[in-house]
């Protein structure tokens, strides 16, 4: 079939410059039904319905944010589904992963089933974190089959107040998960450290925002790192580490890795941008789990984000009421702040800055999410057979990030005034913009769809199988009888 009788495409982009984990390359790609068909010159570009001239704009992979609250069910007037995914458009984010502290929490089929209901009026793609608690490791295999990505354990507390579970629950956990291969991914603090600072520090009259820090230090979330990877080598679990905030957690990060544990982390810009300082500057707005720590752990955390130890960059996007963010009390400050839609803008500030390169920005954004999570290459990559999610990046404009212009109901952020350079301007969801020329497309909410249905995770590689509480709970086969010598 020669190029003109070949069918038309749905779109073509000429003139872009594509960005990829391993550089870039100035070329057109073609558009049909959702996919790349083809990425070349212009002139091997097939007939399209409609052209699109990005001159002077980078197209990279839509970002992946493997780590988003949009508190529907049950907390809607912080934030629901249209309104985070779009945020999560403007941002330049085609893929999130939603977390399941919501009311009810995403512990059992019936409550997945109120959040794809509530997923319905997605701009964007996601996936949907199933929970792993204390109460509900029956429920882990239907929350499989009713269609989650990945789960999620709360081993210290933060919004919602959900139970930690105990270790040996998380054990059993990991078993479960380790024979179907999804991810567990982990909110890596250690409940009792911090509930027993928590009360002394009370006790003792402090509610200053610095108490929030004085709680939480670094060692919660090294020992609770360590303790999950440990877990994770003896079932097979494949784990991954959010919002990591300190130097100390790379130790046991890099030692389960050099295990050959199948553990991956990320890092949030707030981790990158702020230290302790913020808390006198924004006081309790800065509030979030784990907290911004001192100065000295941000080299470390740049330098593990940029060498691979931390595979990632998420948001865990967090949106409240701004009532409920400035509180004199850091106590009844609600924990988190909105993070989708300024990313993208402040990490290509930081490539600007020579942090580092943009092929590394789109490994961190795009490629190791998608890899993580069982999406790579349809997702994270622009090559032929991909889905068109992609973001169109003026790499030189120049923007303001303000609160009140945030697409989330959360109109409250630590990141007020920050001054960026690099913005997406277009971004496309399976080849259909969600938002153009900085403004969200009218009409794209119901477009996102679930990830299960392009989720393809290696095989489960479960271990010590005789010794699971599946296994140990079998009665014992009978002994046979010994030969008479």
């Amino acid at each position: 079939m020669t190029l003109e009788t070949q069918p038309l495409v749905d779109l073509v982009v000429l003139n872009g410059t594509i960005a990829s984990e391993t550089g870039t390359q100035d070329a057109a790609l073609a558009i049909r039904d959702g996919t790349i068909v083809a990425v070349g010159t212009p002139e091997a570009m097939p007939a399209a319905r409609e052209i699109v001239d990005a001159t002077g704009l980078h197209l990279l992979p839509g970002a992946i944010d493997a780590h988003v609250h949009f508190r529907e069910p049950g907390y809607t007037h912080k934030e629901d589904w249209g309104t985070g995914t779009a945020a999560a458009a403007m941002g330049g984010v085609t893929t999130v992963f939603e977390m399941p502290n919501t009311n009810p929490p995403t512990g059992t089929p019936e409550a997945l089933a109120l959040k794809l209901e509530a997923a319905g009026k997605a701009h964007v793609d996601f996936g949907i974190y199933g929970l792993l608690a204390e109460d509900n490791i029956d429920q882990l295999e239907a929350l499989i089959e009713g269609g989650v990505a990945a789960f999620k354990c709360f081993m210290g507390n933060t919004f919602g107040n959900l139970p930690s579970p105990s270790t040996g629950a998380m054990l059993e956990g990991f078993e479960i998960l380790a024979k179907h291969g999804l991810r567990c991914s982990l909110h890596a603090e250690t409940a009792s450290i911090m509930a027993w600072r928590q009360r002394k520090l009370t006790a003792a009259g402090r509610h200053d925002p610095l108490a929030h820090l004085a709680s939480r230090p670094a060692v919660v979330a090294t020992e609770a790192v360590a303790r999950a990877a440990i877990l994770a080598e003896w079932t097979g679990a494949r784990i991954h580490i959010l919002h990591i905030s300190s130097a100390d957690e790379l130790r046991p990060l890099r030692e389960a890795k050099a295990r050959g544990v199948d553990i991956t982390g990320e890092t949030c810009p707030h981790y990158l941008l702020f230290d302790e300082e913020a808390y006198e500057t924004l006081g309790s707005i800065i509030r979030v789990n784990p907290p911004v720590r001192e100065r000295h752990h941000q080299a470390a955390l740049w330098e593990a984000l940029q060498d691979g130890t931390i595979d990632m960059i998420a948001t865990d996007h967090a949106p409240h009421d701004p009532a409920e963010k400035r509180r004199d009390d850091i106590w009844t400050a609600d924990c988190g702040f909105p993070g989708v839609e300024t990313q993208m803008q402040l990490m290509l500030t930081a490539v600007n800055d020579g942090r580092f390169s943009l092929a590394e920005y789109v490994r961190m954004s795009a490629g190791a999410p998608a890899r993580a999570f069982g999406l790579f290459p349809r997702k994270g990559s622009l090559t032929v057979g991909a889905d068109a999610d992609i973001a169109f990046v003026d790499m030189k404009r120049r923007h303001v990030i303000r609160a009140a212009e945030l697409h989330s109901r959360g109109k409250i952020t630590p990141f007020e005034g920050m001054e960026t350079t690099g913005l997406p301007v277009h971004t496309l969801v399976r080849g259909r913009f969600a938002m153009r020329d900085r403004q969200l497309v009218t009409g794209t909410a119901g477009w996102g769809r679930s990830v299960r249905r392009v989720q393809a995770m290696p095989a489960p590689r479960p271990r010590n199988l005789d010794q699971t509480m599946e296994a140990v709970l079998r009665p014992p086969a009978p002994a046979r009888p010994r030969a008479v010598a």
